[in-house]
């Protein structure tokens, strides 16, 4: 057989990602693929392909050692898979929820981080820090189902919130009218008493303070 259609004979491993780890994530598994491939050396990250949920390694037959290496790196970081952290993106499309929804829930401690981490933008000098989660937490918050209770949480509040800012611009409109009425000119000998009906209800809603 000549030496170049040898050549074309590829040598294929392959690794299927658990679906406890990708959590039915496709944006999770290509994550998964670029930390492998960041283990790798340059010139053979392009030989780690994912195709569905299954980590695919191929290369010609004339580069066997190189593969056996890429392999042994590969097949040594599947063994802590599932202790790798969940980025923001990754979360995002677990959780199916928005940066928005992220970041204020992770501003108020339903969201709990695992740390931050820091990396360099492909190409450039500049670095960013984002804040990463726990894969076991992240799976708990799944099965448990708790973003859409959050969320009703969320629009609760969020609906008190406006109904205590309408109660407090009505009774602002309410004392401002109350004094204007009051700093109107009056004849000399004439007394002026403010009555404020809804003073306690006014001082009980803390804006006297």
């Amino acid at each position: 057989m000549p030496k170049e259609e040898k050549n074309d004979i590829e040598l294929i491993r392959t690794w299927t990602l658990p679906s406890a780890v990708t959590l039915g994530s496709s944006v999770r598994a290509k994550g998964i693929l670029l930390e492998m491939r960041a283990r790798l050396p340059a010139s053979s990250k392009g030989s780690l392909v994912l195709d569905a949920a299954t980590l695919v390694l191929a290369m010609p037959a004339n580069a066997r050692s190189e593969f056996q290496a890429v392999a042994g790196i590969v097949s040594s970081g599947m063994r802590d898979i599932e202790s790798l952290p969940v980025i923001p993106r990754e979360i995002e499309d677990i959780l199916t929820i928005k940066s928005s929804e992220r970041h204020r829930w992770l501003a108020d401690g339903r969201l709990p981080s695992a740390g931050t981490r820091t990396v360099r933008l492909a190409g450039r000098a500049r670095r960013i820090t984002f804040h990463i989660f726990d894969a076991k937490v992240v799976e708990d918050l799944l099965d448990r189902g708790v973003v859409d209770e959050w969320r009703e949480e969320d629009a609760t509040a969020a609906s008190e919130n406006r109904r205590r800012a309408a109660h407090k611009a009505k009774l602002r409109r309410l004392l401002k009218k109350r004094l204007d009425s009051a700093s109107a000119p009056q004849g000399a000998s004439e007394r002026v008493t403010v009555n404020l009906s809804d003073w306690d209800e006014f001082s009980r809603d803390g804006l006297l303070r």
